[in-house]
């Protein structure tokens, strides 16, 4: 796998708070037993001409980016018309998306609900199995609804077709928290580390609780046994240094 893989996350109510974002955990649920990961994540408004802009810059990086809200009915779903206009092609109105809407709402697709049929010319469909109202895809940008329970399984469903070659020997991740001290004191290590051990992610991650006490979670992440060997660095440089750590389990 060379390309790199994003999330655009859309909706006024994520900005705002008023709903947390599941979309990122799901997508590293499902990423993760196939070994891959996700390079960036931007999180945007309703706002149309600023999603136009962020879609015409997402389509000319070349990544593969799976989308999430926006592409439902109401006037404040714009996900859609976005998308066509960021690729200046004309809204279509798919026929297996007709199908299917007609097939779940019958009669009530009508005037509304078939909206959501209508997609960038050229779109192919993503299959909802959730409700029937399908997404859209169209230069490897996934279009999903933003209800986590319904994109879940469409993101696999898009996993499995087009992407099921994309199979590398999972990462995981191993850490230990160092009780007391100062990110500074690391920073020497660290880096001898991150040479020493180029294909592992080396992260380092300082808290202070309420009452004032320190500790680091200090990890790695990467393929199994390299991970384990670093883990054990990690634990032999702290037991050097006598500083008191835990496994992180």
């Amino acid at each position: 796998m060379s390309k790199n893989i994003g999330l655009i996350i859309i909706g006024d109510e994520i900005l705002s708070g008023k709903r947390q974002d599941k979309h990122l955990k799901q997508a590293n649920e499902l990423f993760r037993p196939r070994g891959l990961s996700i390079s960036w994540v931007k999180i945007v408004g309703d706002h149309a001409d600023f999603l136009v802009q962020t879609l015409k810059e997402s389509f000319a990086s070349g990544d593969v980016v799976f989308c999430f809200g926006g592409i439902g009915a109401t006037p404040d779903d714009r996900t859609r018309q976005s998308a066509a206009a960021a690729l200046e092609l004309p809204l279509e109105r798919h026929p297996d998306a007709v199908s299917e809407i007609e097939a779940q709402f019958g009669k009530e697709a009508y005037p509304q609900r078939i909206h959501m049929a209508e997609y960038p010319k050229g779109s192919a469909i993503i299959p909802n199995f959730f409700n029937r109202v399908p997404g859209f895809s169209i230069q490897e940008h996934y279009f999903m609804p933003g209800f986590p329970m319904m994109a879940q399984p469409m993101m696999s469903w898009v996993l499995n077709t087009y992407y099921s070659d994309w199979q590398q020997e999972p990462r995981i991740e191993l850490s230990i928290r160092l009780i007391g001290g100062q990110e500074s004191e690391w920073v020497e290590f660290m880096e001898s580390f991150e040479e020493r051990f180029p294909e592992l992610r080396l992260f380092s991650l300082p808290t202070i609780s309420e009452n004032g006490n320190r500790s680091i979670e200090m990890g790695v992440e990467g393929v199994n046994k390299l991970a384990v060997e670093g883990l054990e660095v990690l634990k032999q440089e702290a037991e050097a240094r006598k500083h008191a750590y835990e496994i992180i389990v």
